[in-house]
């Protein structure tokens, strides 16, 4: 696989991968900023603007502009996390003129006109209805509100229902002008365009952007090296816990080691040690798994577990002791090779699609790991070795730091350090 940086004449920058088996074209893009950008009472404006972008543009009002998208066969989504503000756009080549019409228009013209922004209010206000029934998502928010407090990534990108509620289309619009520039963007497009063409779609679709954003500075931010446990009470049979911790960020050089840590203790699915204590030995729970999640401003180490409420104590003891087993013994030789000849071995599948391709070069620029990390990769975990990990082990696997969240009735289970 090429990868070729191509840059428009008004020097827009962008990662292609050309392949003219098929007349598809994935493009990919992100603006840096994300939900951390939210006015302060007002989070979730980030996510109120992926949701508006395709709701009349241009000299198209909402029923025209989606009535067009199906007419051209074109797909274009917007969604926002905490530090991007990302689209999706896909087209086939004989269409391709016409659908970056709409591109253009979403992303320079949009409308925001009140009565559309009052509909997908009311899509945004019913999920947060539902997210408050929802144990997952309600331990989630509160992990994330216990861990970071006041900073930005405390707060969940969906909003709330007052934040939602107070959202005007000038905030939007507000929004949109700080937020889509040129020097926060970032390009992958993968299928049937070569470079000269793909030069005169990117100042098609982002020139007439500003040429600077207006970012708000977002703080570093690094979790407290304490026990915190929060009961939320929500009737239900089971219980839904979160729990984690301070991790990476993608460019710490301990960054692949902790990949693998986090593939061997939680993130392999049924081969991992948590899923085997307890599943597998003693049946608390259905699963249980970890995942790391670097963000440009913090690093978390998390999991989570469902489990009846009379097991989430000692699921909760299990997790812990497993922890900390890993955080003085490491892994063996063993469990390393074989966590790295999966790793290197599915790597693969994350390139089987256009779109999959065009998200992956976008989540490498964005990360800026450089166009030759795809091919790096599995050397860097090829690399590392049992002292590496049991390094990497002692410094994040320390159970006396874990974040707890349980939203349930849990039996035996008090909130700790707060």
């Amino acid at each position: 696989m090429q990868i070729q940086k191509v840059v428009s004449k008004k020097g827009i920058e962008a990662w292609l991968v050309e392949d003219h088996s098929r007349p598809i074209l994935s493009l990919q893009f992100a603006f840096k900023g994300g939900s951390t950008q939210d006015p302060d009472g007002k989070s979730g404006v980030a996510t109120f603007v992926s949701g508006m972008l395709d709701e009349g543009a241009g000299d198209l009002d909402s029923s025209g502009f989606q009535k067009r998208l199906e007419e051209l066969a074109a797909k274009m989504s917007f969604s926002a996390n905490y530090d991007n503000f990302s689209g999706s756009f896909q087209t086939l080549t004989q269409n391709r003129e016409d659908a970056i019409k709409l591109l253009r228009a979403s992303l320079n013209d949009p409308h925001f006109d009140a009565d559309d922004a009052n509909r997908i209010r009311e899509q945004l206000l019913a999920n947060l209805r539902l997210e408050e029934k929802d144990p997952d998502k309600v331990s989630s928010i509160e992990w994330y509100k216990l861990a970071f407090g006041a900073h930005p990534y405390g707060r969940s990108s969906n909003g709330t229902v007052e934040s939602i509620e107070s959202i005007t289309p000038d905030d939007l619009k507000a929004y949109r002008k700080r937020i889509f520039a040129r020097d926060n963007l970032k390009v992958a497009v993968v299928g049937d365009i070569d470079a000269k063409q793909l030069g005169d779609l990117l100042d098609t679709v982002f020139g007439d952007l500003p040429e600077k954003g207006d970012l708000k500075q977002v703080p570093e931010v690094t979790l407290a090296n304490v026990s915190k446990q929060r009961v939320v009470a929500m009737p239900n049979p089971q219980s839904v816990v979160q729990f984690g911790f301070q991790g990476l960020k993608r460019k710490d050089p301990d960054f692949i080691p902790a990949f693998i840590l986090n593939y061997v203790v939680g993130g392999g699915g049924f081969s991992s040690k948590l899923m085997q204590e307890v599943r597998e030995k003693r049946g608390l729970a259905y699963g249980v798994y970890t995942y790391l999640y670097p963000l440009d401003h913090a690093g978390i180490f998390a999991g989570g577990v469902a489990t009846e409420n009379k097991s989430v104590a000692q699921s909760l003891d299990l997790i812990r002791a497993e922890l900390e087993r890993v955080s003085k013994e490491g892994l063996t030789e063993t469990e390393l090779q074989q966590a790295k000849d999966y790793l290197i071995g599915s790597y693969a599948l994350r390139f089987d699609t256009s779109g999959k391709i065009a998200a992956q070069l976008l989540a490498i620029q964005l990360d800026g790991l450089g166009a030759d990390y795809i091919e790096r990769r599995n050397g860097e975990i090829e690399a590392v070795t049992v002292a590496d990990v049991k390094r990497v082990a002692k410094r994040l696997l320390e159970p006396k730091n874990l974040i707890v969240t349980v939203v349930g009735e849990p039996e035996g289970v008090k909130e700790v350090g707060l």
